[in-house]
């Protein structure tokens, strides 16, 4: 196996719990092959794991290991299976979750999803990409799914320095899918839509919402209805709105499947319609604001704050007293204090007073893995206006 050796400051990172070497702590290669598993020492040469090396992405050293054992076909078939116990208590509740979250379980860079025994595949470096083949036949051989697609049309592999592709990989590629959250039935679409056919990391808490929500509701940034569909049996009506006419048509059909007859849908900006509410003096009870990533670098935070700010100071706006504000971020960059302050700002220039009814993240088959906050991306404010 090939040596790689890296900075103090590298192996520090990793000894404290991080699965990333950036570029910039490598002393030595020696002529490492791209995407191939090699075992890495400190300065002193000193044992620190085993990882995928990229020779392309600033992320050159993916950890999988911190000790010294054969990475071989079992090590990933007992990582798959480990995958699998830890899912079990969520497979009874829902045909549609994440198998695999990368770094948050110590796979880094696998991405693995199940709608309703169709699997979606993700190898996301060069490293997963290197073992598709070998990871493919263990998905087979350990679960027997109807079908595996691949999707691997995310611009991080183009900073890998890998083609953008996907396609069928076993079986029929499924052109739509049925799957059931919490009683509430979806049509989902792995290759014609955003994610890998749904947000699956907002399940949890679409159940949340669902708790707390009553009266006239409003869902922005709707998608395809997954806060309003949930929240729906809460409320006298529900209004969703998004930019995407073909996302609100997939709402639509979603209403229809489950017979939710006080669910409508609008093809608006949210931000327009915001205002547009504000100044016809709409008010509601619920709101959910569950927009995409405003801020995806570092560079771009204050804009991206600017834009959460904004659409929570509308909601707030346009609450009665008592309503809930249900309101997410999913920028990694966005940490939750960040978040939670601007929230704070937005109702302080709305003039309302809130209160926290509780603070979530992402689903629990997306864990956090203490060490890599890069895996706790998604923040999520249940807030009460309580003047």
């Amino acid at each position: 196996m090939t040596t790689v050796k890296i900075s103090t400051r590298g192996a520090k990172r990793i000894r404290l719990g991080h699965l990333w070497v950036y570029r910039s702590d490598i002393r030595d290669t020696d002529e490492a092959e791209s995407g191939a598993i090699v075992r890495v020492v400190d300065d002193a040469r000193n044992f620190v794991g085993q990882a995928f090396y990229s020779d392309r992405s600033q992320i050159a050293l993916r950890f999988l290991t911190t000790r010294d054992e054969a990475i071989d076909r079992e090590w990933w078939r007992h990582r798959l299976q480990a995958c699998a116990e830890r899912r079990a208590p969520i497979a009874k509740q829902t045909n549609a979750y994440r198998l695999v979250y990368s770094e948050g379980d110590l796979m880094s860079s696998l991405i693995v999803d199940v709608y309703d025994g169709h699997y979606v595949l993700q190898t996301l470096s060069q490293g997963t990409d290197r073992i598709q083949d070998q990871l493919l036949e263990l998905l087979v051989d350990e679960f027997h799914p109807q079908s595996i697609v691949e999707l691997n049309d995310a611009r991080v592999r183009q900073l890998e320095g890998l083609e953008l592709r996907s396609g069928a990989l076993h079986g029929d590629d499924p052109h739509e899918i049925e799957v059931v959250q919490h009683g509430v039935r979806f049509i989902v679409s792995p290759r014609a839509s955003q994610k890998t056919g749904a947000f699956l990391d907002q399940r949890e808490n679409y159940l949340a919402a669902r708790q707390v929500a009553h009266g006239r509701a409003l869902d922005c940034f709707t998608f395809t209805g997954g806060f309003a569909l949930h929240i729906a049996e809460s409320c006298d009506n529900v209004i969703g709105i998004d930019i995407s006419s073909d996302a609100v048509a997939a709402a639509e059909r979603n209403a229809k499947l489950n017979n939710a007859q006080n669910v409508t849908f609008r093809v608006a900006n949210v931000f327009d319609a915001l205002r547009e509410m504000e100044t016809a003096a709409e008010r509601f009870d619920t709101i959910i604001l569950d927009p995409p990533a405003f801020t995806k670098s570092r560079e771009t935070v204050k804009s991206g704050a600017r834009g959460y700010k904004e659409i929570n100071l509308r909601a707030l706006k346009l609450l009665n007293p008592g309503g809930v504000l249900v309101t997410c971020t999913c920028s990694y960059h966005m940490s939750e204090q960040m978040f939670l302050d601007i929230i704070a700002g937005a109702a302080l220039d709305a003039h309302r007073r809130v209160q926290i009814v509780e603070k979530r993240g992402q689903s629990s088959d997306h864990p956090v893995l203490l060490g890599v906050p890069e895996t706790h991306y998604l923040k999520c404010a249940i807030v009460r206006v309580v003047d």
